[in-house]
């Protein structure tokens, strides 16, 4: 099946709700084409100098999403275009996002990236350290962000009632969370679920997918 085949099974398949990332990580600009002619606009990436280049080369009206671990002295080779950084585990890297947003005169989308997973590689925040970081006065001094929602990412397995467990614990953080006098209305992205297990995630409450190798295919590495 051609990309634009693939794209258009899976976007009549998601409910009206739900928004697809389409994860080109690793793809050619060509194949980013292909999609973005088949009416795809949003896109995920997970290093960002890469995404950087492909930004440079596409045309402008493509959301770009850093959906990988984001290193803060990278942060300042996407302030200018990012649209949403769903890898935001940590104080310092928000501060860092300000810091370069505030340079463009930009204000940027980010979500809260909480640790749901049982696997120490995975990155992540607990419902603690979130709520933490929304009610300090760090926080309350960033002029430049805005948290949009959270981001999660379950464990690896073919354990389909721990990926459940895991995709509503999530959704449990998200309306705890949404609850702080902290959030804005604007809060309300649960980002969780991929190519393999995007469905259960969009039962769990899911409102924003990541999918690529079934968009794709397999990466290019």
């Amino acid at each position: 099946m051609s990309i634009q085949n693939q794209l258009n099974t899976i976007k009549s398949a998601l409910p009206q709700q739900v928004t697809l990332v389409a994860v080109s990580k690793t793809k050619p600009v060509s194949d980013i084409l292909e999609a973005y002619n088949a009416g795809q606009r949003i896109f995920g990436e997970n290093k960002i100098q890469e995404m950087a280049e492909k930004h440079e080369q596409l045309p402008k009206d493509i959301e770009w999403h850093m959906i990988g671990h984001v290193q803060r002295n990278k942060v300042k080779y996407m302030a200018s275009f990012v649209n949403l950084i769903h890898g935001v585990d940590n104080e310092k890297l928000l501060v860092e996002i300000n810091k370069q947003a505030l340079k463009h005169k930009r204000i940027i989308n980010c979500l809260l990236q909480i640790k749901i997973a049982d696997e120490d590689s995975k990155f992540g925040m607990s419902e603690h350290e979130a709520t933490t970081l929304l009610q300090s006065e760090v926080f309350a001094s960033l002029k430049n962000i805005n948290i949009v929602g959270l981001m999660g990412m379950a464990t690896f397995t073919d354990n389909e009632s721990q990926i459940k467990a895991e995709f509503t614990q999530l959704k449990t953080i998200f309306n705890t969370i949404s609850a702080l006098k902290e959030t804005t209305e604007d809060f309300k992205i649960i980002s969780m679920g991929m190519s393999g297990d995007y469905e259960l995630a969009i039962a769990c409450g899911s409102t924003m997918v990541r999918i690529g190798s079934s968009i794709f295919g397999a990466r290019n590495y």
